[in-house]
């Protein structure tokens, strides 16, 4: 049986920062949560400053959301491996995530309403 998944637009403005930069900021987030898992954020493509992001090979399918194509982020310092992640041509059900990325929270990714 599928999880019930909701997609509701993210009240306020969100942020994205890794290795001491801002790597976007919103105001326009979607907030997907997947049955019992915590909410991801998405962020609007436009919003994201993809000069940070490389594109990565790695790729993963769900079900319910299609396949999903992954990034790198490049800090001055190290490069954070397949740390965002994007549905490039998502299933119908969650089209409203298509131009979004979606960043895996860690002590050196933050996700967060400001």
């Amino acid at each position: 049986m599928a999880p019930k998944i909701t997609i509701v637009r993210a009240p306020g403005t969100w942020v994205v920062r890794a290795g001491g930069a801002v790597l976007g900021e919103t105001r326009n987030a979607l907030e997907l949560t997947e049955g019992d898992l915590p909410p991801v954020i998405y962020f609007p493509r436009e919003d994201i400053a993809t000069a940070f992001l490389d594109a990565s090979d790695h790729k993963t399918t769900c079900p319910w959301k299609g396949e999903a194509t992954y990034f790198s982020i490049v800090t001055k310092s190290t490069t954070l491996e397949n740390a965002a992640w994007s549905y490039e041509t998502p299933n119908e059900d969650v089209a409203r995530i298509k131009d979004h990325l979606a960043f895996y929270v860690s002590d050196k990714v933050a996700v967060e309403r400001v």
